[in-house]
């Protein structure tokens, strides 16, 4: 397997491999597996819309995208349907879906953002997080070879 480092003026060493996900990969945790990491599920209970936020900006889209999943449910009350699909929540989880290659269908997500949109974001939450902590720090100081050195 083939790793690219990265050197930095810090000193600090960082070993990237590339992703070798399977194109049917899953979720790294479920929909309701929210406790797995308890400071997002409480961010995401107690302040909804700025985890959404924070959400939004890691995923470099307008931070203020995810005011949409909270008109939503006015305007759909308004024009008489009964259903909340956050329009937002189900666009990142696609793309999150398309982007790794995770196994699951439109209608699924659908089902998913309807009943439960804040345990998905806190499941995009996670994935997020997760794929960002997959390049590992090996040195903060590290060993370079001095011209003419044998090593003996």
């Amino acid at each position: 397997e083939a790793t690219t480092t990265l050197p930095s003026t810090s000193g600090t060493v960082i070993i990237c491999s590339p992703m070798t996900e399977p194109s049917s990969a899953e979720w790294g945790s479920g929909l309701f597996d929210c406790m797995e990491d308890k400071l997002s599920c409480c961010y995401a209970l107690w302040c909804w819309p700025c985890d959404a936020i924070t959400i939004s900006k890691s995923l470099g889209e307008n931070p203020f995208l995810p005011i949409l999943d909270m008109c939503s449910p006015g305007a759909l009350s308004i024009l008489g349907i009964p259903l909340f699909v956050a329009p937002v929540a189900l666009s990142f989880r696609i793309t999150m879906r398309k982007k790794y290659g995770i196994e699951g269908t439109l209608q699924r997500d659908i089902v998913h953002t309807c009943f439960c949109s804040l345990c998905v974001w806190c499941q995009i939450d996670r994935e997020l997080k997760r794929r960002k902590n997959s390049s590992t720090v090996l040195s903060q100081n590290p060993v370079t070879a001095q011209p003419g050195a044998t090593g003996k």
